[in-house]
């Protein structure tokens, strides 16, 4: 079972000495932990939460790039099935819609959180996760060997490498002496799922107050996003305060008798100064925290488990060098860096005043052009995330395509040759079949013949390769273009570690 909580058999179960430790079971830190389990590597999640507790759905939805990474691990149908295909990326007054990117989930997917998750952890249980709840992390310690982690039950675990996942506010990032600048927050906002006596007043309203809702959730709730006015740090928000904003937003609290959950979120924007100290990583909102526009929160977190999980495991067997993590910093800061650039425009247009309002005349005006509009809906998406792996073929450092193949075991699809979470060379060509013989074991070969074209959103068309290395992750680490093996080797040994006479 996933879930090993609460009591002494819960203890019991993640006593002692483990590869790797995840602080945090929220999507970010169960992503990790299957990830790793993909790879059989010993890991566990410890969670201070208990299996009832009810943080009610701070995010409503799923992106394009996370529903490709889902597909990657085979389990996207299970969560389209669960939601509903919506078009919801906006700028200013303008949709930005993916009808017509090259991509099989040319949208995004509304979804609430606490719904995504439990589909998640059924996943995660069914690779053998280990989550112990109720469990907090009370102090870190750690040395050229492994870290200490203590645990508020007076127990201590000792972890070849401890991942904190454990939000904002994060002990693990604090205990690792890794700082986090950025901008104080300037907005303040309620959430919560209430229960009304009376039918409210549905719909997304923007005025000089700010921009602010109630929608339907889940078993006959509502959810009730509403300005509020206490922006930097306060006590946790109680009934009153809600009913309160709700009777100077809307005039009336609709009967307001009780809220399943009711939490405060600012748009503080602040970025780790760095995603490793030594044995000690951060993914998730542990490293990056912004405001909810464009909903790119837990899509980024998502992304970070899935970078960093291979990784991770190829350092922990002996394929790859510790340096390899060094990488995941390298990749994902940037990544979140700039959704919080956008994170912080689409919250500045988000006001109500007038002058806030000729800015998004403006901008509309700007998003009736074609390229504007691919720019930005791509960058929303996360479909057109580029990691730096040097010059080359435009496919270099994106996400692969997933073009229809044929192979010798039949007709498949690039994503499904990806479920196993293992690098995947792609020999595309009709010459000398590509050698990666002395990689073997670690690398899937795989000879097939591309049924369709290779494009890339925003960039669209681009030259047909004979050959890709793609990385459990998804994206491409090499290209060939001719049928040569040239630079195969030393891509090789760079994602999936050196061998000898490699």
């Amino acid at each position: 079972m996933a879930d090993v909580t609460d009591g002494a058999s819960g203890r019991d179960a993640v006593a002692g000495e483990h590869a790797v430790v995840i602080a945090g079971a929220g999507p970010t830190g169960v992503m990790l932990a299957a990830e790793l389990a993909l790879a059989g590597v010993d890991a566990v999640v410890v969670e201070r939460r208990t299996a009832d507790e009810h943080l009610g759905s701070r995010s409503g939805g799923l992106l394009a790039r996370t529903i490709e990474i889902l597909d990657q691990r085979g389990i996207a149908d299970r969560v389209l099935a669960a939601g509903s295909p919506v078009q919801v990326h906006s700028y200013g007054n303008t949709v930005l819609d993916l009808e017509g990117f090259p991509t099989r989930h040319p949208y995004a997917l509304a979804l609430w959180q606490n719904r995504f998750e439990q589909l998640l952890e059924a996943w995660a249980d069914e690779l053998g996760v280990r989550i112990a709840r109720g469990r907090a992390i009370s102090g870190v310690a750690q040395d050229a060997e492994g870290v200490w982690i203590d645990l508020d039950d007076g127990s201590r675990l000792r972890a070849g490498y401890l991942v904190g996942c454990d939000g904002g506010r994060s002990l693990v990032r604090k205990a690792a002496g890794i700082g986090f600048p950025g901008w104080d927050a300037a907005t303040s906002y309620l959430l919560a799922e209430v229960e009304l006596d009376e039918e409210p007043e549905v719909g997304l309203r923007r005025d000089e107050r700010g921009v602010y809702a109630i929608g339907p959730a889940d078993e006959g709730r509502h959810r009730v996003v509403a300005r509020d006015d206490v922006v930097q740090a306060g006590d946790a928000p109680t009934l009153d305060d809600l009913r309160a904003a709700m009777r100077r937003l809307w005039g009336r609290d609709f009967g307001l008798r009780g809220a399943a959950s009711l939490s405060r979120f600012r748009d503080t924007t602040r970025l780790a100064a760095t995603y490793r100290s030594g044995r000690v990583l951060l993914a998730g909102d542990a490293a990056h925290i912004h405001a909810p526009m464009g909903g790119q929160g837990l899509q980024l977190g998502l992304q970070d488990a899935v970078n960093l999980g291979w990784k991770l495991a190829q350092v922990l067997d002996g394929t790859s060098p510790a340096s390899l993590l060094d990488t995941y910093d390298a990749e994902r800061r940037p990544v979140a860096a700039r959704a919080q650039r956008h994170t912080m425009a689409l919250t500045a247009l988000s006001r109500g005043d007038d002058r806030t309002a000729a800015l998004r005349d403006v901008v509309d005006e700007l998003l009736e052009l074609d390229e504007a509009r691919t720019r930005l809906a791509g960058a929303l998406s996360g479909l057109d995330v580029h990691y730096d792996l040097g010059d080359g073929h435009p496919l270099l450092g994106r996400r692969v395509p997933d073009v229809d193949l044929v192979t010798d075991e039949g007709a498949r699809r690039v994503s499904e040759l990806l479920r196993d979470a293992r690098p995947l060379l792609l020999d595309l060509g009709e010459g000398a079949p590509l050698d990666a013989a002395s990689w073997s074991g670690r690398v899937r070969v795989v000879r097939a013949r591309a049924r369709g074209p290779w494009e890339l959103p925003v960039l669209g068309g681009c030259p047909a390769p004979t050959g890709l290395l793609v990385r459990p992750d998804g994206y491409v680490a090499w290209v060939a273009q001719d049928g040569s093996p040239r630079g195969l080797a030393a891509a090789l040994s760079r994602w999936c570690g050196a061998v000898s006479g490699g």
